[in-house]
């Protein structure tokens, strides 16, 4: 076999042989660990949802501001509606992932402190998105008392008139009075409309409701871990300050090392001199 093709051949074991390695992985103060992918993926998806809910907290908020003023029409109050009712779901769901990695075992530092990031997060879009449903609500309850407020009045049935000369006066008049009278129809689609909206009140409320006690068990688990995160970090902060310390005494134990060997070089030298002085005494005498 010539030089060449055992070449191409030992190329070719060693590429082998490389390709069935296991990737490397991190390693940290001289041991290796990877973290853990499913948290990783987790943490990821309710970054994402969390990134979407802030953005429906934007639109919510520009839809509530047309509420009860000229730009009020029934398609804002249907992007209102669908908004709110999105993001209460995507909440819910949120949640309860927070809720879930928040009670997640055996977290690196790195870990620790994506949990902590995402319930400030959470509870920070959260409560934007409440105080938004609650502007909804007042809005909407001032909606309703405007309404029946203004509600017309149903007309009545005229009543049979005799044909004396009186009982033409008090047709006319009565012809008057209801042409100032709505119809019928417009009645209806008054009450309707007063119906629809107090359904999508009940339905804040409720929502509202829902959304308030998700916050408290979020709550309560992050102070819970918040607990325990200060222990961590009160261990970390003696821990630092323990080797601050040993740094201080290393570097002393250093300048001591130091001046000790140039202390036992000077002798050494001293006893070299010495030494040759006297030999050359003995020699020379």
């Amino acid at each position: 076999m010539s030089f060449d093709r055992l070449s191409a051949a030992e190329q070719g074991r060693a590429g082998r042989n490389n390709n069935s390695n296991p990737p490397a992985r991190s390693s940290i103060a001289g041991g290796s660990y990877t973290d853990d992918p499913d948290f990783t993926r987790l943490y990821q998806d309710l970054t994402n949802k969390l990134f979407k809910l802030n953005g429906n907290n934007q639109r919510l908020s520009g839809e509530i501001s047309h509420l009860g003023t000229r730009r009020d029409t029934p398609r804002v109050r249907e992007r209102v509606h669908e908004l709110i009712e999105e993001s209460r779901d995507l909440f819910k769901s949120v949640g309860e992932g927070v809720k879930k990695i928040q009670t997640w075992e055996d977290v690196t530092p790195t870990q620790k402190y994506h949990q902590q990031k995402l319930s400030r997060d959470f509870t920070t879009s959260l409560t934007e998105f409440q105080s938004l449903q609650r502007t909804a609500l007042e809005k909407q309850k001032a909606s309703v008392s405007t309404i029946k407020s203004h509600l017309p009045v149903t007309p009545s049935e005229p009543q049979p008139l005799s044909s004396s000369p009186g009982s033409q006066q008090q047709l006319l008049l009565q012809e008057q009075e209801l042409t100032r009278l709505a119809p019928q129809d417009e009645v209806d689609f008054q009450e309707a409309l007063i119906l629809e909206r107090e359904e999508e009140i009940r339905n804040i409320e409720q929502g509202v409701g829902d959304l308030n006690v998700l916050f408290q068990q979020v709550a309560q688990i992050v102070n819970e871990q918040g607990e325990t995160l200060d222990t961590i970090v009160n261990n970390v902060e003696n821990v630092r300050d323990d080797t601050r310390g040993a740094d201080r005494e290393l570097r002393s134990a250093a300048r001591y090392q130091k001046n000790a060997r140039s202390k036992a070089c000077c002798l050494l030298l001293i006893l070299v001199v010495i030494l040759t002085v006297v030999l050359l005494a003995v020699f020379l005498g």
